[in-house]
């Protein structure tokens, strides 16, 4: 389905005019979260950014404010809310699709509880939310290739489940109470500076750690699963972006996909070996991954946040594998 036409697109976040002044990332030690506070801390100062997780966060914690909290405690969270005068959350709590299939019921409590909270506290203290959302949500019988943006969404993981689930109740809040939420469906996400935590994509990183180290890689995906993906600092300024959007430019707020790069692990195989001649791959298919990354997009249709405000990649395969030796070599070293 073609998204609506908008026009006249104006990005607050290029101009000197921030919507976000006070800023909390809840769950920030995670693949995301660690990259995403220091990112924030660049544009909107390090004051002004407060970075929480359940576990202390030194490296957070010495660059700007941080506090240790539960997501699941909505007293303290709305404390915390309170405490630093915040106008806008950043919810990355979550139990991912691989890690969440081995205790569903702790995945569900921790993915769900966190989002409720969120949502509820924005409601009540009036500050606008962000919470990803992931090709994850897709399943059942949809479009594989270039899925739109609205479509059968019937996914066969708690992690998939919980997504959707955080769309439908996000998208609630702002049609019911006028809470500013906004998401993006995250592809896979490669990052050279925080390790994975458990997703079906992770293969995707560790294949250029392997290769810097010189060792064969094992892949636990089969050769031919097209999945999408995209390079951290791609998701890092589409999270900032749509936050700084114009919200009268949005006709979809949860959630929209967005798009990079798709490949199969033989894909990527090829790009790197062109890089480090000699490296060498070979498969241990993992049969729950497997079922997990069959039953997602092969590519996404991401029309609608080009349209709604202006998304666009800068990397690509070619660059993203390029940038990630060099970084994870020097990282080794």
């Amino acid at each position: 389905m073609p998204c609506p036409q908008i026009e006249n697109i104006e990005l607050n976040y290029i101009t000197n005019v921030k919507q976000m002044k006070r800023i909390l990332v809840v769950g920030a030690g995670g693949q995301i979260g660690s990259e995403l506070v220091p990112y924030l801390r660049s544009i909107y100062g390090a004051s002004n950014v407060v970075a929480t997780d359940v576990k202390h966060n030194a490296v957070l914690a010495e660059a700007g404010p941080f506090e240790s909290l539960d997501a699941l405690d909505a007293k303290q969270y709305a404390e915390l809310v309170e405490k630093y005068k915040i106008d806008s959350i950043f919810n990355l709590v979550a139990l991912l699709s691989a890690t969440g299939e081995k205790n569903p019921q702790l995945a569900m409590r921790i993915n769900m509880g966190a989002l409720e909270n969120s949502l509820e506290i924005a409601r009540e203290k009036n500050c606008a939310v962000f919470t990803p959302s992931s090709i994850g949500a897709f399943g059942g019988d949809f479009p594989r290739d270039k899925t739109p943006q609205d479509t059968v969404m019937q996914p066969n993981t708690i992690y998939g489940v919980c997504k959707v689930t955080g769309e439908l109740l996000s998208n609630y809040y702002h049609s019911r109470f006028g809470v500013d939420t906004r998401s993006v469906r995250f592809p896979g996400i490669i990052s050279n500076v925080t390790l994975p935590g458990g997703g079906t994509t992770d293969y995707a990183v560790e294949i250029y750690y392997e290769a810097v180290k010189g060792n064969k890689f094992v892949c636990n995906i089969a050769p031919d699963v097209y999945m999408d993906m995209m390079y951290m600092p791609d998701a890092l300024r589409a999270t900032v972006e749509l936050m700084e959007a114009d919200p009268a430019k949005l006709k979809h707020r949860n959630s929209f996909n967005i798009a990079s790069m798709s490949f199969t692990p033989e894909i990527i195989r090829e790009v790197v070996e062109r890089h480090v001649p000699g490296f060498q791959m070979e498969y241990n298919v993992d049969p729950v991954k497997d079922v997990i990354s069959r039953s997602w997009p092969n590519s996404l249709d991401d029309t609608c946040a080009r349209e709604e405000w202006g998304w666009k990649p800068e990397w690509d395969l070619e660059s993203m594998t390029k940038d990630m030796l060099e970084k994870v070599a020097a990282k080794l070293k």
